[in-house]
Parts: C-alpha cells; structure tokens; sequence
C-alpha cells in the first residue's frame, strides 16, 4: 500500500482544501514545489557551465561554490564533488554540457542508499510518535499524515501528547476533524504520558491501525524532554508491546542549517527512526536534504510540498533530484 504512494498519478479530491479542478500528478507537483530549491541550485550551476568551453578544476571549484551555498554541506559537497570528478575521468568528458547529467546522477547514487524508500512498515497496528521543536509544522504533518494514511485504507487515532500548550491541543483537534480521525486528549498540563495511555486503550478497543502522538518539543530542556519521550516509550512497550513503532522527526526545511542542529540534538536524546521535511514549498534550501540523509544518517521518510491537506508525500530520492534538476 505504502509503496506505491509517490508514484500514483492521481489522488482523491480533498473536500476541505481543493477545488474540483484536475490536481497535477505528484511529480509536478514537486517539481513546482521545488522552483526556489532548483533557482539556488541548477539554475546557477547552468550559468556557470556557460562561462566555460573545456571541463577543469575552476569548474569543479564552481559547482562547489553553488552547492555548499545551496545549503548542501560541506562535507556532502566533498563527497560530491569527489564522485562527480570520477564519473568524469572515466566517462572520458570533457564537455561542460553533460556535466549537469553526471551530477545529477551522482546526487542520486549517493542518496538512494539513505533514502526512506518505504515510509512504514505494512504491519499493523502501528503507533508513531511525532517529534520536533514548534513551530517546525509538527501537528499539521500529524493531520497531514492522519488523512493520508485514512485514505490509503487506515482507521486513524491521534493522541494529543503535547499538554505543554493549550494551543497544541485546539490545534490538533482541528486537524483531526478536517482529516476525519478520533483524536484523544486530555487537560493543558496533563500527564503526556497518560494521554498516549489512553490512546493506547482506545486503540485496542476499536481496532484502530494506527495511532499517531503529538508530543511536546522543548529541545532547550533536554534532559526534560528525554524524560518524558523515555516514560512514553515505556508506557507503549508495556501497554502494546506487539505494535510496530516508529519515532518520526519533523524538521522545517526554510531553517536550512538549523534544520541539521536540531537533526543532531533530537537524535541525542530521542532516536528518532525517520524525518519529515517540511515547507519545501517555501524555501531555497531544500538542498539540505542531502546532509541529513549522508551525514546523520536518518531516512527522510516523508517531504511536505503545500499548505493542502494532502501535500505530504514519501520521500523518493530520484523523483527529488530529477525535480531539481528538471
């Protein structure tokens, strides 16, 4: 089921945030979603190869440049730049123009190993905390997540775990409505996990698929926040220890840089199993994608590319890059 959701043409009108007018199919739709990504990226990289007749080190040292300010990193970049001149060598080329094709080919390999390729697991039931500072697009990737996975099949519970802010609550409780899911709180204050607990119990008894937890994301008190993710953890083994499990990051794709420090202090103190990367839709940074994925490691499962319900798609590393590089 979940294999096939980025590469299905077509998806189900959405009655709360589409009109009836033919959506374009997922890859134009990321390719759209990607127009500031691909100004910063392959928009310079095609003037540069302009400016030169022969392929030398200047050029490399170009693409370099371009790279790292498109917020690729340098360490990625290296190991870029590194495949790219092999790719060249042995290729035999020396024409500037076919140098955009052996780099985007290049990007692919590299990240192909590290990509999500299948979000979650087939097995059910299945409980997913979802974790991340605020303002990052963590409860609208929850009602995003919540609607997809109801319209791929799923009955969906959601559980309002983050008690630290009245606001998180109203918040979650809207999109549970527009995504046509149960949802279970409790008070502001409450005990978070006591809200996954009952969430857990509810879960069980109408046989729900899938629970997905909101938590709290106050990253300035680790130890804190360790703290509460640990006692949730144990609440979920003890209470459903046959579930699969999951622990999604959600990360704003617009903080570029930011994005990797907060990569690094949750995988400190949380483990995170995947990311989801939003707002791409809104930024020049998408290339930071590439350091997450080859330096820390951490699958990129799924990529927010719009404000509508249903802009939350399955990473798919060459669909990304050929959307780039288009």
């Amino acid at each position: 089921m979940f294999k096939n959701w980025f590469h299905k043409e077509e998806e189900e009108k959405d009655p709360v945030s589409r009109l009836d007018a033919p959506k374009k199919n997922l890859f134009d739709r990321l390719v759209d979603s990607l127009q500031k990504t691909r100004a910063k990226l392959t928009d310079q990289i095609d003037e540069v190869i302009k400016g030169y007749a022969k392929i030398d080190e200047e050029l490399f040292e170009d693409l370099e440049d371009i790279l790292v300010s498109a917020d690729v990193g340098v360490q990625t970049t290296m190991t870029i730049m590194d495949g790219l001149r092999e790719r060249v060598r042995t290729g035999g080329i020396t024409d500037p123009a076919g140098i955009k094709e052996l780099l985007s080919e290049q990007m692919v390999e590299l990240i192909r190993e590290q990509d999500g390729q299948v979000p979650f697991s087939d097995e059910r039931p299945l409980i997913v905390l979802i974790i991340g500072v605020n303002g990052v697009g963590k409860t609208t990737s929850i009602g995003k997540l919540a609607y997809k996975l109801k319209t791929g099949g799923d009955t969906v519970l959601l559980a309002a775990a983050d008690t630290f802010r009245a606001a998180a609550i109203d918040q979650l409780q809207i999109w549970a409505e527009r995504a046509g899911t149960d949802i279970v709180y409790q008070q502001e204050g409450a005990d978070p996990a006591s809200v996954i607990y009952d969430g857990i119990a509810k879960m069980r008894a109408s046989g729900a698929d899938v629970l997905l937890c909101d938590t709290a994301g106050r990253l300035h008190n680790k130890g804190n926040l360790m703290k509460e993710l640990g006692k949730i953890r144990r609440v979920i083994d003890r209470e459903y220890p046959d579930a699969q499990k999951e622990t999604l990051l959600v990360l704003d794709a617009t903080t570029g840089q930011n994005a990797l420090s907060q990569a690094k202090e949750f995988t400190e103190v949380a483990d995170p199993t995947g990311i989801i990367l939003t707002k791409l839709d809104g930024t020049a940074k998408g290339g930071v994608i590439f350091p997450l994925l080859m330096e820390y490691r951490l699958p990129v499962k799924f990529i927010g590319i719009g404000e509508g319900i249903d802009d939350v798609e399955p990473f798919d590393a060459e669909s990304f890059v050929r959307a780039i590089f288009s």
